[in-house]
């Protein structure tokens, strides 16, 4: 699918813009298109890939003419630039609006105007039934993305657009596995949110696994979402302590805006709801190529989802305190 083809990721330094440009350099890529606002990041990027099917775009997703120009010819755009810090964005948000809202108006339009093939935007679980600007910022971006396939029945528009859901990445920067590992290195009691607190559990490999299938399966419109065991914050303490040390720990409450158990599909949405290839795939009720007669012969392999109520981090299968453990020590956080 991507052999020969030229990809643009926005917001491409970040973990998982590189670790995505790292995959698809074994994809047989004919280019990739790196574009952020970040100089230092980009520097570092191109001296530690050191690729010459890599390009290196200054600039920022508000700048519709600038991110216009760097989707010239690409047969793919990745979405990835955000906004991403929950405290800086509550006491920010017209910013925050101005990168995650308004700044993915100006890929979808970018991507029209440029004939993309395919446009996929990275969402996160702070999107469904959101109790921050975060949260509401990327769930307006997750609506601009599957409503954009509007223009899907015209000829002259033939862009795709596609929208992708799912937790932190285990280990990725801000997380509490490389915060918990840093107070434990410094003699610091680990901070405790709550003790019945749950999260989804995935690692980068699955991340980008999960990216790939849902671009090849996508017709366009959809939401997709990966199939995920949880881990709970206890289980990942206890699991630190072992390999590393104890040094105690403090129940310091949970932030504001933020969440007991990760939601990745609420119970509305399970209505429009679709397994697929170990994934989850949510289709807009407000297209007649959605209606439920028509999902079979457009998805050959797909089957009404009926496990969950909701599909939250709560009540799916946990990942046994052992193979926790191994995770960690596998992630190169330690």
């Amino acid at each position: 699918m991507f052999e020969k083809k030229t990809v643009l990721i926005t917001g491409g330094t970040g973990s998982l813009g590189q670790a995505l440009t790292q995959r698809l350099l074994t994809l047989n890529v004919k280019a990739i298109r790196i574009y952020s606002r970040n100089e230092n990041k980009q520097v570092e990027m191109e001296n530690k890939f050191d690729d010459n099917k890599i390009r290196f775009f200054l600039g920022d997703v508000r700048d519709l003419k600038r991110l216009s120009r760097a989707t010239e010819d690409a047969d793919f755009v990745f979405h990835a630039a955000a906004l991403k810090h929950v405290p800086k964005i509550e006491y920010n948000p017209f910013e925050a609006i101005k990168t995650n809202i308004i700044g993915s108006q100006n890929v979808i339009d970018a991507c029209i105007d440029a004939n993309v093939q395919k446009a996929i935007c990275v969402g996160t679980d702070k999107a469904v039934s959101p109790l921050n600007t975060y949260g509401a910022t990327k769930l307006l971006m997750e609506k601009l993305f599957v409503t954009a396939n509007h223009y899907l029945d015209s000829e002259k528009h033939p862009t795709k657009f596609i929208a992708l859901r799912y937790g932190n990445v285990l280990g990725s920067s801000g997380s509490v596995i490389p915060k918990f590992i840093e107070q434990i290195h410094t003699k610091t009691k680990l901070s405790i949110t709550d003790v019945n607190m749950t999260r989804f559990s995935i690692t980068m490999t699955e991340a980008l696994d999960f990216i790939l299938n849902a671009t090849e399966v996508g017709k366009g419109s959809e939401i997709f979402v990966p199939k995920l065991r949880a881990y709970s914050i206890i289980d990942v303490k206890n699991a630190l302590v072992e390999i590393l040390e104890n040094t105690g720990s403090n129940i310091v409450g949970i932030r504001p805006g933020e969440k007991l158990h990760e939601v990745l599909i609420n119970a509305d949405e399970m209505r429009y709801t679709w397994k697929i290839k170990d994934m989850y795939m949510i289709l807009n009720p407000l297209f007649d190529r959605f209606h439920s007669d028509k999902i079979p012969k457009r998805y050959p392999d797909s089957q009404k989802m009926d496990n969950y109520n909701v599909y939250s981090s709560e009540v799916v299968d946990k990942i046994p305190a052992s193979e926790l453990k191994q995770i960690i020590k596998n992630s190169n956080l330690i």
